[in-house]
């Protein structure tokens, strides 16, 4: 069943992706910052109408609400598309792609994102080789402009160059750190990297 109103919509895909990314439910209070709505009640409005229809669920743990969302069970073999959107650097950023094809992925492999929220890249290069992340690979990317400090993201350098690298930030610069112990990791000012992406699994050509 769907959300009814378009807030409820867009209040779900936010919990969903929340916790997706810090593991725990958001509060009331940060999904009306989130939203600039200034009344929690308008926000447990929005949540109660949700738990109506099946969406999500509340529940009390020492005294404080939580939030549980549906997921919808996936069968283990079920077959998606996702956009092949070209090449993607494991050591020096190369030109940005966008020659988009579709690939078929095992549903599996996203877990909870939606497909439509997933691309994917081919990988040039061994930057990443120590975490399995080969030459011809292809690495599938959730569409985001969020990270975490330690997460493989993709990184737009100066608005052309990508490259797949782990992101740490330090005050006003970013570093891009290789996953390969003979790459020196690279320091940039913040202004000139973008995230484009978190990396979120990889398929491996078989020929």
């Amino acid at each position: 069943m769907l959300p009814r109103t378009q807030r409820q919509k867009e209040i779900l895909e936010y919990i969903t992706s929340f916790i997706e990314r810090h593991g725990y439910e958001p509060s009331y209070a940060q999904i009306a910052r989130h939203f600039n709505v200034k009344s929690k009640a308008t926000i447990a409005k929005h949540i109660a109408a949700l738990e109506k229809r099946g969406l999500l669920s509340r529940h009390h743990s020492d005294g404080a609400f939580g939030l549980d969302v549906k997921v919808e069970e996936i069968p283990s073999d079920a077959i998606c598309e996702v956009r092949l959107l070209g090449r993607i650097a494991a050591g020096a950023p190369i030109d940005a792609v966008e020659d988009a094809e579709p690939i078929c992925v095992p549903r599996f492999m996203l877990g909870r994102v939606r497909p439509e929220r997933v691309y994917a890249l081919r990988v040039e290069g061994d930057s990443m080789i120590d975490e399995h992340i080969c030459d011809g690979d292809i690495a599938l990317i959730e569409n985001r402009t969020e990270a975490r400090d330690g997460e493989i993201v993709v990184a737009l350098v100066d608005g052309t160059r990508a490259t797949l690298k782990r992101l740490f930030r330090f005050g006003s610069t970013v570093e891009l750190r290789p996953a390969n112990s003979q790459l020196a990791p690279m320091r940039l000012p913040a202004s000139q990297v973008s995230v484009q992406g978190i990396f979120r699994g990889l398929l491996r050509p078989t020929a």
